[in-house]
């Protein structure tokens, strides 16, 4: 009933806040709603993606403790459901681009059920790592196919928000996990079963409710079932998007099937690399993954290690909200550069805080909120948005993939090396944060100089002005 909460709530802020901007007429707000709904159901798969994420931080350090993991085993335990995640994002196109978007998203709340129940019953440390990749699968499958769902049935005026709405539940996820994690971590030595266990409940409800979304129009549309198409622009309001896509797939069909990696579609997939390998190098999910671990590096007692997480889940979810209601205005780039100025400020503190005897430095919750703030503004908002939206209907499975899978195998390198460097040297921690700032300091320069902006256009529009015709 609390998830179900949740989801109201979700619908009803934006229902509200897309009536008071008035983004499209009266006679089109039933479309509008239709569109919302759905697209805020498929969104409950980045809830799980969240959730998955960062459970595994109020967990770890039992786990090491429970099979007698060295530093690098703990990092490739961790790093598990990541491996899954490379592999589902890397595979999550072909599915969706045969049987079609719904069908994968059924399968993916399966493979997250599968994963919650597995990890939470099981004692033996294979068994564990297995289920673990089986979680890793549905991230990197929902990473892929959510985005694309999303961004394929909603109207081009709200696109953005909408498709926003999936890093909007992914952070509410891992505020959840957090809040979790905190309120069980007292529950004996079995309390980390309880931690992973929880995630059944949404898995349920995102199974149950996935029943009730149509298939997007647009794959209905390339796979030749263009009067189910017809009829679902209609319900969502968005009758004009079926003149520029009988027009794409008037060229797609002369031109014979696509192939991603071709010259033509050179700009979108340098972008969507480069801006995927930037989200990770910002270190987020070295931050998600051993938030307790950190605090505790700089002097903060067990019980507030577990507690401090929750305020990072917090400001995170917040300032999410908050780009979410700015992104369709202030557009995708100019959140990008704000968020580049914050992050590089604020990892370049938590650095200086981790170098030399600092333990007990208080500042580092202050400055971990900072980054999480700048970072959830910008790019934790932009990326699936972004990378849903550059490439043609033709390639978008294909193009997701790519993103997505590059997004992980750099998440998977940051999570599997972090624990290992911050045990080697007394200096670690410093060495981490300061090559996560410099990393900013280059994306601030390849989003000013380089980065389209994409904000009010048909996905067909961003097509033309790429050059892919």
């Amino acid at each position: 009933m609390v998830i179900v909460c949740i989801f109201k709530t979700f619908s009803t802020v934006y229902l509200e806040s897309i009536a008071r901007l008035k983004l499209q007429p009266m006679e089109n707000r039933a479309g509008t709603n239709f569109a919302v709904r759905v697209s805020l159901i498929a969104a409950l798969g980045g809830f799980l993606f969240g959730f998955e994420t960062a459970v595994i931080s109020g967990a770890e350090k039992t786990i090491q403790s429970l099979w007698s993991l060295s530093s690098g085993w703990q990092g490739f335990t961790v790093a598990s459901s990541l491996i899954g995640t490379v592999i589902g994002s890397l595979i999550a196109g072909v599915p969706a681009q045969k049987l079609g978007r719904k069908k994968v998203l059924l399968f993916i709340a399966l493979l997250y059920l599968v994963s919650a129940i597995g990890c939470s019953l099981t004692s033996i440390w294979s068994l564990f790592i297995l289920f673990r990749f089986v979680g890793g699968l549905a991230v990197g499958a929902s990473s892929v196919v959510g985005p694309m769902y999303i961004s394929e049935i909603a109207p081009a005026s709200i696109r953005g928000r909408l498709a926003g709405s999936f890093q909007l539940n992914i952070v509410a996820g891992i505020f959840v996990a957090y809040l979790t994690n905190f309120l069980f971590v007292d529950m004996g030595e079995d309390s980390w079963r309880w931690m992973l266990g929880v995630m059944v409940v949404p898995s349920l409800l995102f199974a149950i409710l996935l029943r009730s979304i149509p298939e997007s129009p647009r794959w209905l549309w390339i796979n030749g079932r263009e009067e189910e198409a017809k009829g679902i622009f209609q319900k969502t309001g968005d009758e004009l998007a079926l003149e520029e896509i009988q027009r794409e797939s008037t060229t797609e069909h002369a031109t014979g099937a696509e192939k991603l990696f071709t010259r033509k579609f050179r700009k979108p997939i340098l972008f969507a690399v480069l801006l995927a390998m930037f989200n990770q190098l910002a270190g987020i999910n070295a931050i998600l993954y051993y938030a307790p671990r950190i605090f505790e590096m700089a002097g903060f007692s067990q019980a507030e290690s577990y507690l401090q997480p929750v305020y990072i889940g917090a400001a995170n979810l917040f300032f999410t909200l908050l780009a979410m209601t700015v992104i369709d205005r202030f557009g995708r780039k100019k959140l990008l550069i704000i968020g580049s100025l914050g992050m590089i400020l604020f990892l370049g503190l938590t650095a200086n805080a981790f170098r030399g005897d600092l333990a007990g430095n208080q500042y580092v919750l202050i400055y971990l909120i900072g980054f999480i703030a700048f970072f959830a503004f910008s790019q934790g908002a932009v990326i699936w948005v972004f990378i849903a939206e550059i490439f043609p209907n033709s390639v978008r499975s294909q193009g997701g993939s790519l993103g997505s899978f590059t997004h992980w195998i750099m998440a998977a390198i940051i999570s599997w090396t972090f624990p290992i460097i911050v045990e080697s040297s007394p200096q670690g921690g410093y060495y981490s944060f300061l090559f996560y700032t410099i990393m900013m300091v280059i994306h601030l320069i390849f989003v000013w100089r380089f980065l389209p902006e994409t904000k009010g256009k048909s996905l067909e529009k961003i097509q033309q002005e790429l050059g892919i015709q």
